[in-house]
């Protein structure tokens, strides 16, 4: 059976979910509640925690070390894919900052590497590495150095073997490692109570050359740390998504539990939001580190600002959705809340984060979310290279539209002959080599759902007449589904049909109908029994807009242009042939059709704000600390949207249900040109409200004020919360 999207967790393919799964499994037999409490209640840390000779038996901390290093080569995604499964135990002792130190060594091109990596990995040494506060400085003696500085907040330094500490050479920062007998170390009153931070102060230590990495600078340190702990991290949102989630689903309160309450429910889709979010950049930035990918830091650096801060947020939310028994020191909310500070704390501050990412940005630096395809894909694409080739050759534009059509190139995830059947890998495929070919596609708008709905359920006749028209381009449609007092609650509707005699007659009020007064066909759905309860005993039609007693009367927007439209039906007759699917059988048909199978290749919304319109704007402008803080916000948003489409893109290739993950994508996508075009208005000043020669005034305010209608049309942010709330997170229906 195949796994919904949700349950994957961090990693993707077939080895890394059985390596989580692996994992979890023995976190959730080895590390017991007595044993984490026992910790919490102990006096001093202990160095090793009672399951450690167990968990170092796991042989986890040489998944990011080479083998010809004494590891497993599974690289920083293989260590961040058990991490995030060990970080829902919220687990005492010195596993994750060993894991760091040795990814550290593992990464850096210095022998010191042969001496201290085989005790850290057989787990009889511990190390850590000091990303707090703090410097050292160097000064030369006889073939190596004098080490002096202090550092705070070193995470898992009290007990520490082996630490890594930065050091000024120079003019750049480099990375020591030095034994904790040569230092001083003193432990730190943490906000962790399960894993303790320390000082570690040298005084003028003699440091041989051979102990300084080479190969590794302080941004290239500070990426796998965000990777490693940002692993950590989502593993304690996930346990608390999953936590609050199953709390609001059996917490009962007036009656009822607390997740049908739709603040509860809200709170709860955002948190599971962010988790996606968290894992879609850590993914990212793993990949990139594994693969020396030259954007690899810009990578991190968005993981940076998105992760430690989300996980902070959803801890909290945790606490929240658990109310007072969350506040407890007995109930376990408070020690991931703790956990997420202690993480966050140690990656540096926010604004920090996200200044790196903007000067990135403002410098040129750019990412692109490129999905790798499988060996398999390249005789696809040859062959669909060789049958677009002539296609691509059509000089007249409708003659071109006619091939694109009838050759199942538009929608090609449909069945011949209208598609291609093609499926997910192929899907990408095409849409690659249309775009390379430069081939302009017909903009079918509400026209590909027409087309999904008749294809999955319409007659021969239906379709010959419907959508071999629509996929050339002939044809356009509209949408007849909201209604003034229903809403995005389609099963609210009262538009009637009247069976008579060749047919039905309609009668109602449609509204928020884009473009109807320039289509040519309406897809319909109308109430034909009142008698059944309001999701039966509708039925889905396809009306022609021509027909008599349709009125369309256009909307004129907040843009002062009419997009949308109100359409009355006054008894209009829709003759039997119409009818898609059976009569009562339209809300299956409305929700049910082949779109799902379509691989959804962005997840923004393209015609707004987009962030080729900020990179555009910010060009040669001097950005204020604030400007530059929310740019760098806006920027890591933006690629985090990028990287769940294609997370998307790659769960479908695998067969796995992406519906829910489509949702956080489409919701996350809703809002990002919202906040760009506000972020524009805002740097603008006075030129964002008025039209001033030289200033792109008029662009700005005119996406600014269009923008509003992303979290609305297509089901408002608030359904969509829900749609997340109750399909992802199993929280109870209203």
């Amino acid at each position: 059976m195949a796994r919904n999207s949700y349950e994957l967790g961090l990693g993707l393919s077939e080895e890394h979910t059985a390596l989580a799964d692996s994992v979890r499994a023995f976190a959730e037999r080895t590390i017991t509640a007595e044993q984490v409490r026992a910790a919490v209640d102990a006096k001093s840390e202990a160095k090793f925690p009672e399951f450690w000779s167990a968990l170092v038996g796991q042989d986890l901390l040489g998944l990011a070390v080479p083998e010809a290093q004494g590891g497993h080569g599974a690289g920083l995604l293989g260590l961040a894919v058990a991490l995030e499964a060990l970080g829902r135990t919220v687990s005492p002792g010195p596993f994750v900052p060993t894991a760091l130190a040795v990814a550290v060594l593992a990464a850096a091109d210095s022998k010191v590497g042969i001496e201290v990596l085989p005790g850290l990995l057989d787990g009889s040494r511990t190390g850590a590495v000091a990303l707090g506060q703090g410097q050292f400085h160097v000064e030369p003696d006889q073939g190596g150095y004098r080490l002096t500085g202090v550092a705070d907040a070193v995470l898992g330094g009290e007990h520490a073997d082996v630490l890594l500490l930065p050091a000024t050479i120079g003019d750049e920062t480099r990375w020591v490692v030095v034994d904790s007998a040569d230092v001083t170390v003193t432990a730190q009153d943490s906000i962790d109570v399960l894993r303790g931070s320390a000082r570690v102060q040298a005084d003028g230590i003699r440091v041989d050359a051979g102990r300084v990495l080479d190969g590794l600078d302080e941004r290239r340190v500070r990426s796998i740390a965000t990777v490693v702990l940002g692993a950590e991290a989502v593993g304690v949102m996930s346990w608390c998504v999953s936590t609050a989630s199953e709390y609001a689903k059996t917490r009962i309160q007036f009656g009822r539990p607390i997740g049908q309450f739709q603040g509860v429910k809200h709170k709860c889709a955002h948190m599971g939001i962010a988790l996606e979010k968290a894992r879609a950049v850590v993914w990212d930035a793993a990949s990139a580190l594994d693969s020396g990918d030259t954007t690899a830091d810009f990578a991190a650096d968005v993981a940076a600002v998105i992760v430690p801060d989300a996980a902070v947020q959803v801890a909290q939310d945790c606490i929240q959705v658990h109310g007072g028994i969350g506040f407890t020191w007995e109930h376990d909310a408070h020690l991931y809340y703790r956990r997420a500070l202690s993480l966050r704390g140690v990656l540096g501050t926010r604004e920090d984060r996200a200044d790196r990412v903007a000067a990135q940005a403002l410098a040129g630096v750019t990412r692109a979310s490129v999905i790798e395809l499988p060996d398999e894909a390249e005789p696809i694409r040859e062959a669909v290279r060789a049958e677009l080739a002539p296609v691509a050759a059509i000089e007249d534009e409708d003659d071109q539209l006619i091939a694109l059509g009838d050759g199942g190139w538009v929608q090609p995830h449909l069945p011949e002959p209208f598609g291609r059947g093609a499926g997910p890998l192929e899907q990408i495929v095409i849409s690659q080599e249309i775009r390379a070919a430069g081939i302009a596609m017909p903009q079918l708008l509400m026209g590909g759902w027409a087309v999904s709905a008749v294809v999955g359920h319409g007659n021969e006749q239906q379709k010959q007449d419907l959508v071999v028209p629509t996929l050339r381009g002939d044809l356009v449609w509209c949408q007849l589904f909201s209604e003034p007092g229903a809403g995005s609650d389609l099963a609210a509707l009262s538009t009637k049909a009247e069976k008579v005699d060749g047919g039905w007659k309609i009668t109602g009020q449609k509204i928020w109908t884009t473009v109807a007064q320039f289509a040519d066909w309406a897809m319909l759905i109308a109430r034909t029994d009142p008698s059944k309860p309001k999701h039966e005993g509708i039925t889905y039609f396809v009306l022609d807009m021509s027909t008599p007693g349709v009125t369309v009367r256009p909307l004129r927007e907040m843009t002062g242009s009419a997009l949308f439209n109100e359409v009355f039906l006054d008894d209009v007759f829709i003759p039997d042939e119409n009818v898609i699917g059976a009569v009562n059988d339209g809300w299956h048909v409305a929700r049910t059709t082949l779109a799902g199978e379509r691989v959804a290749l962005s997840q923004k919304m393209e015609a707004y704000a987009s962030d080729s319109d900020l990179l555009a704007f910010v060009a040669g402008r001097e950005l204020g600390p604030v400007g530059r803080f929310h740019f760098g916000e806006l920027i890591a948003e933006s690629q985090a949207i990028d990287l769940i489409g294609s997370r998307i893109v790659l769960k479908q290739l695998s067969g796995v249900d992406v519906s829910t993950t489509s949702s956080v994508g489409k919701l996350l996508g809703m809002g990002l040109g919202q906040s760009i075009s506000e972020f524009v208005v805002a740097e603008l000043g006075a030129a964002g409200a008025v039209a001033i020669p030289g200033q792109p005034s008029d662009k700005a305010m005119e996406q600014l004020i269009a923008g509003r209608a992303t979290t609305i049309y297509g089901g408002t942010t608030e359904v969509q919360l829900n749609v997340i709330g109750e399909r992802m997170l199993g929280l109870p229906r209203d």
